[in-house]
């Protein structure tokens, strides 16, 4: 490759330039690079369950952190184009106009996004792929991935006894060859509005997660704002209080709620546990900061799950050898019922408002309204893993069918699924009814 053809560098869910490998290899090519990141759409194309799209708060809160990486890349040189369509179709429009043959890209070790790869390898382009999106390098675990523990504990327990090693983040490369493009060719790759949906937005006041301003408890985009975050978080209390409060369910102050910024790649977990060990040195290490670890290796878990059975996990009775029977006219009524909190049970549909209305929801209720789902209402795990995946800000591919897995009981977890009692947990985590009143009815 010459010189003055442009290497493309493809931003999938790492929205960042620090501690990002794929990012790092395309810079040390010393080719000109031209950056391309593409529009969130479903993965899921089922027609059963209606053919979903991203939803308002989820684009919004992506637009924002593709705007943050937009400024940092043009200090560089470096031209982002947004674009929406099919990968493999729109990018050889910019390889026609641009001369480019060679792509570098995250991999992301889910079906749909290997199939992106797979046709744009088909298609004649020289696709490189780096794995960057795990605490642990592969050939550091005490096991090789096809051989990753059955159940999470286990992985918790031999990854603890082998302290396998993190890496240190890596520096976001300063020698970076931009590669320029007229405004009126990368106008013609941007076939949505100019004014993103963040700007326009309402952040309903009521959501545990409410980001945009610059003051105020609101919380911004991009890695400098996942930075500026997790220095407030890690000098404030809630690290030690993060075991006792992370299953609430109101206001930012529960939970640890990096996951909005680790979704769209715009912070590493390896920066994040950089943070995590530096308060521990400080103030010493306490349930808390050990619990926050513990989730960190959840993610991480479900990372390499993916690695071992791939397409597997996307079937209709994921791991299991028994399929579960659907009956679609229940199936699409109880949806409905479902996705627009009417389903008469007090505590999910207050829940489910919650995300429509936010784009956020918290763990714990995730798991209710998940298991409220497949147990109470007879649904497919997938048509809820796809609502969530439409919704919610903080939407993973890994953790979103790792989870939903583990409620069905279709996973590796020996447990059978886990079905959650609404009534109990009413009772243990909104028994003053002041979440329910909160998402009773809109603002």
């Amino acid at each position: 490759m010459t010189p003055s053809v442009p290497l493309v560098y493809w931003f999938r869910s790492d929205l960042r330039l620090r501690d990002n490998p794929a990012w790092v290899q395309a810079c040390a090519s010393n080719q000109p690079l031209l950056a391309v990141v593409f529009e969130p759409h479903m993965a899921s194309t089922e027609q059963r369950w209606g053919c979903l799209q991203p939803q308002a708060h989820r684009l919004a809160w992506w637009h924002a952190n593709v705007r943050a990486l937009q400024l940092e890349l043009a200090q560089h040189g470096v031209t982002l184009l947004v674009l929406c369509g099919k990968a493999v179709e729109v990018l050889q429009t910019v390889a026609n106009k641009v001369g480019a043959v060679a792509i570098h890209c995250e991999e992301i070790a889910a079906p749909y996004e290997r199939a992106e790869v797979q046709a744009l390898q088909h298609a004649g382009f020289e696709v490189h792929t780096y794995w960057g999106s795990t605490l642990f390098e592969e050939q550091q675990l005490p096991f090789a991935v096809d051989e990753l523990p059955a159940v999470f504990s286990q992985f918790r327990n031999l990854v603890e006894r082998a302290r396998t090693p993190v890496p240190v983040p890596l520096a976001a490369p300063q020698h970076v060859h931009g590669f320029f493009i007229a405004s009126e060719t990368a106008a013609s790759f941007a076939p949505w509005a100019a004014i993103s949906p963040a700007e326009q937005l309402y952040i309903d006041a009521r959501s545990a997660f409410i980001w945009g301003g610059e003051t105020g408890s609101a919380v911004r985009a991009g890695n400098a704002g996942a930075r500026a975050y997790l220095e407030a978080y890690f000098s404030s209390d809630r690290v030690a209080q993060y075991k006792a409060t992370r299953n609430g369910l109101i206001g930012m102050a529960y939970s640890s709620k990096w996951s909005p910024w680790l979704a769209v790649g715009a912070v590493s977990a390896r920066e994040i546990l950089e943070a995590l060990r530096a308060y521990e040195q400080r103030q010493g290490a306490n349930d808390g900061s050990y619990w926050l670890w513990f989730e960190l290796l959840w993610r991480e878990y479900f990372r390499w799950l993916h690695k071992q059975y791939g397409d597997a996990l996307y079937r209709g009775r994921g791991l299991s050898e028994i399929a579960r029977p659907v009956v679609a006219t229940k199936h699409q009524r109880a949806f409905a019922h479902w996705t627009q909190g009417r389903t008469g049970c007090e505590l999910v549909d207050a829940g489910m408002r919650e995300l429509a209305e936010s784009g956020y929801s918290s763990n714990r209720m995730r798991q209710i309204l998940a298991s409220y789902w497949i147990y109470d209402l007879g649904g497919d795990w997938r048509a809820g893993a796809a609502w969530f995946e439409a919704n919610l800000v903080d939407y993973d591919v890994y953790s979103n069918q790792g989870n939903w897995l583990y409620i069905a009981g279709l996973g590796t977890d020996p447990r059978g699924g886990r079905r959650f009692n609404v009534a109990k947990q009413t009772a243990d985590h909104d028994a003053d009814g002041q979440y329910r009143n909160l998402w009773s009815a809109s603002p």
